[in-house]
């Protein structure tokens, strides 16, 4: 087996942690998060972290991601370094091959303290401060796209929230998939969609959004449109898959 990494220069003290993270990782019962990928929380050195272990490809990603493509590890960390401020530290990353194909492949990185995701208050009509959390986000959102950030899963539950004494902390995760570009008001009315946010909300957070970036009186229109072609297309797969639909 082959190991090939990348350790965060103000993290060196963690070198022995990283390389030694698939034994860790399956010691630790401290899971957050299990799907096609899990998470885990794990303390090292006094420093909370967050370790996301990567579904093991098939053959045919195996051979794309060990010749062609960077893999979701690699580009997890690298995109959190381009990002900065808007994600979770970035401490490292860690590929494992087999026979000279990617295996096993982990990212980590600083765990971020967060009350609640943008979820909560989309789903709950009587969470606390459920407006000025919208705006929040719009202007959060607008801080993004001047950044020349998309994030291709800009969903509710890869958008963190903590509470400050003044206001709101909001970071993005899940960011191997992103793409960095000047967007273009169809782009940043799009960005929105995958929020599966009523008309109501899209509607404060598109407003507040537009007070704060020069754009065309039919923006806030753009933001529901796109969100209503994204709900159908999701809404016509599940019909398909025979799975329940959310009217």
């Amino acid at each position: 087996m082959s190991v090939n990494y990348k350790l965060n220069e103000t993290y060196h003290s963690l070198k022995d942690f990283v390389l030694n993270i698939p034994s860790i990782f399956h010691a630790s019962t401290l899971s957050i998060h299990k799907a096609r990928n899990e998470l885990k929380t794990i303390d090292v050195n006094g420093i909370d972290t967050v370790v996301k272990s990567f579904k093991i490809p098939n053959i045919i990603n195996k051979i794309a991601y060990s010749y062609f493509r960077d893999s979701k590890a690699k580009k997890s960390y690298e995109y959190s370094l381009k990002i900065g401020n808007y994600t979770p530290t970035p401490i490292a990353y860690i590929e494992f091959f087999r026979f000279g194909l990617l295996s096993n492949s982990y990212f980590i990185s600083e765990e971020f303290k967060y009350d609640f995701t943008i979820r909560e208050p989309l789903l709950d009509d009587s969470f606390k401060e459920r407006e000025e959390i919208f705006k929040a986000f719009a202007r959060f959102t607008l801080e993004l796209h001047s950044s020349n950030i998309f994030h291709n899963d800009y969903s509710p539950g890869n958008i963190l929230i903590q509470r400050l004494k003044e206001g709101y902390k909001f970071q993005i995760v899940d960011i191997n998939r992103m793409n960095f570009f000047p967007l273009s008001e169809d782009d940043r009315a799009k960005n929105f969609s995958k929020l599966w946010a009523d008309d109501a909300t899209l509607n404060t957070i598109a407003r507040e959004y537009k007070k704060h970036f020069l754009c065309s009186d039919d923006f806030v229109n753009k933001v529901l449109t796109y969100s209503n072609d994204n709900k159908r297309v999701k809404n016509f797969k599940k019909r398909l898959k025979g799975k329940p639909v959310n009217d």
